[in-house]
C-alpha cells in the first residue's frame, strides 16, 4: 500500500485535475445537454474504461520501467510540474473557455456514445500525464508491492474522477444556467482549481528524490 501522505497528495491531484476544463468535461457537458443524462452517464462509462486502461498499462510495465531506470524519477517529476503548470495557466488565461459553453453535438446510440467517451479518454493528454509521469512518483517500493501501489493509487483516481464527473453530468444544465447569468462564479473556479495546480506543482518540484 502507497503511504497515507503520498495517497492523499495524489488524490489532491486528481482532483484538481478533473475540476480543471479539459476534452472529457467538455464532452460530457456537451452531450448531457445536448442529448440527455444517460447519455452523458453512458460516455462517463467509456471514459472510465479509459482511465482503467492506462491504469493498467502503468501497473504492469510502465511504472516498474521508470523506478529501474536511473534519473528517469527526476526527468518525469519535472515533466510532471511543467505539465501542471501548464494546467494551472490554462485555468487562469485570458480569455479561457469555459466547460460549460455548450458544443452542438449529434444524438448518437449507447454503443457509439460508450465507444465515443472511450476514445475520449484515451486521446486526453491530462489522463496520459496523471497515469504515466505522476504515478510513479507516488509509488516507493520499499512499502511493498509496486503492482499493489500503482493499482490502489489508479483507483484512487478513477474513483475521484468518476464520481466528480457523474455530478457535473447530472447537474450540467443547471450549472450552464447559473454560470450563464453569474459568470465571476466561473472565473473564479478557474482561479480555485489554477491555484491548487500551482501548488500542487510546487510541492512536487520541491520534494525529496524516494
Amino acid at each position: 500500500m502507497p503511504e497515507l501522505s503520498s495517497l492523499l497528495a495524489f488524490a489532491a491531484i486528481a482532483l484538481g485535475m478533473v475540476l480543471t476544463p479539459g476534452p472529457n468535461m467538455f464532452y460530457l457537458v456537451s452531450r448531457s445537454i445536448c442529448q440527455s443524462r444517460t447519455a452523458g452517464l453512458v460516455s462517463l462509462g467509456g471514459i472510465v474504461l479509459g482511465f482503467v486502461f492506462y491504469m493498467l498499462c502503468a501497473a504492469f510495465g510502465i511504472t516498474a520501467l521508470v523506478l529501474a531506470v536511473p534519473y528517469a524519477y527526476d526527468t518525469i517529476r519535472f515533466s510532471g510540474v511543467l505539465y501542471l503548470l501548464w494546467l494551472a495557466w490554462q485555468a487562469v488565461r485570458p480569455g479561457g473557455r469555459s466547460p460549460f459553453q455548450v458544443e452542438d453535438l449529434p444524438r448518437d446510440s449507447t454503443k457509439k456514445l460508450f465507444f465515443m467517451g472511450f476514445l475520449t479518454s484515451l486521446l486526453n493528454p491530462k489522463i496520459a500525464v496523471m497515469y504515466l509521469s505522476l504515478l510513479p512518483q507516488f509509488i516507493n517500493p520499499h512499502n511493498g508491492s509496486v503492482l499493489g501501489q500503482a493499482i490502489t493509487l489508479g483507483a484512487t483516481q478513477i474513483v475521484i474522477s468518476a464520481f466528480v464527473n457523474a455530478l457535473i453530468v447530472t447537474f450540467a444544465g443547471s450549472l450552464s444556467l447559473l454560470l450563464s447569468r453569474r459568470p465571476s462564479f466561473a472565473v473564479l473556479q478557474r482561479w480555485i482549481m489554477g491555484t491548487i495546480l500551482a501548488g500542487l506543482a510546487v510541492r512536487m518540484a520541491t520534494e525529496v528524490r524516494r
